[in-house]
């Protein structure tokens, strides 16, 4: 495991939760704490994930879009348990959650290995 890859995918992370609860927060409902919490950890997560994930992968960017489906998953599921928001059904808040944890790590993973070059160490093989 890279050292350089874990700590930029973690920080990448961290800031893309903080973009996460912000654009949450920016409409007329208020979240809660522990929403906002998860928002910003689940994300956390999906950058922790990326930078020690040795899942073999065709290319970074596949590796960044399916690492950010998988970890959205019980963020996704959590969505739907909140309450009624009249603005967003639970689907909705379902497939928004599944779509913004896709982008991130996409985006988690093409700052990473572009920007900084911070690569996945092993070969890509599928």
């Amino acid at each position: 495991m890279k050292t350089k890859r874990l700590i930029i995918t973690t920080l990448l992370g961290l800031v893309f939760g903080f973009v996460c609860y912000f654009m949450a927060s920016s409409g007329e409902n208020e979240i809660s704490k522990m929403l906002a919490i998860n928002i910003i950890l689940g994300r956390t997560l999906i950058g922790f994930a990326i930078g020690i994930s040795r899942f073999p992968m065709k290319n970074w960017a596949i590796h960044g879009l399916v690492m950010g489906l998988i970890f959205s998953l019980p963020a996704g599921f959590g969505a739907m348990l909140a309450p009624e928001n009249p603005d967003f059904s639970h689907n909705q808040m379902f497939v928004a959650t599944l779509v913004m944890g896709i982008i991130y790590g996409f985006l988690i993973e093409l700052i990473t290995t572009v920007l900084f070059k911070a690569r996945q160490i092993g070969k890509y093989r599928f």
